[in-house]
Order: C-alpha cells, then structure tokens, then sequence
C-alpha cells in the first residue's frame, strides 16, 4: 500500500545511544514498510515508531540514498502483521485498485 503519513521513530545507534527523526511513511504492507528520513540508518538496529495507539517495531533491512533522502525498508518484527484495521495511513493508496481500474 503506498502511503504518504509522518511518523516519529527512534533506534539506537551502533553506540547504543538513543536516535530520532521525523520519517515520511511511503509505503507499508503486513511484513514491512519503508521510510523516507534525511539521514541514513545502519542496517540492522530496531527501529520503533508509534501511530494511533499502535506500535510498530522492526528492523532495517535496506538503506539508500535516492535524490530526495534515504528510504529505509523495515521488516516488521516476527509476531506483528500490520493491517487497515488498526491503523490506516491517512494517505493510503492500494496500486491494486489502479489496476483494476485500467482494465475496465
């Protein structure tokens, strides 16, 4: 599901210091989301972030640059699965329903 919301998320550096920014939720799926921030984040750390009563929480899978800043894919952690029940971006586009479209 491509998506367009802001979100807080924080993870600890390789020192163990605790990191924040504000992140652009682009897209987001049951396994995992991407997130466009201004600064990169290593590969591997936890990452958390809290919408609408729900916490999410993963790791950082991948980490590139593209013109406009870093996306970083994260996969949800084993036991969490997202879902348009619980939390629906307030930006939220199904690329599913373009296509269905284009073939009517």
């Amino acid at each position: 599901m491509l998506c367009a919301d802001m979100v807080e998320v924080r993870w600890r550096d390789r020192s163990g210091h605790q990191r924040g920014t504000t992140a652009i939720l682009e897209d987001i799926c049951p396994s995992g989301a991407c997130l466009q921030v201004e600064e990169p984040i290593p590969l591997g750390v936890e990452i958390r972030w809290d919408r609408c009563k729900q916490a999410f929480q993963g790791y950082a899978r991948y980490c590139v640059y593209r013109e406009i800043g870093y996306f970083v894919g994260v996969e949800f952690d084993a036991g969490f699965k997202w879902s348009k029940k619980a939390f629906r971006p307030q930006h939220l586009l199904d690329p599913q329903t373009l296509v269905a479209h284009s073939k009517k």
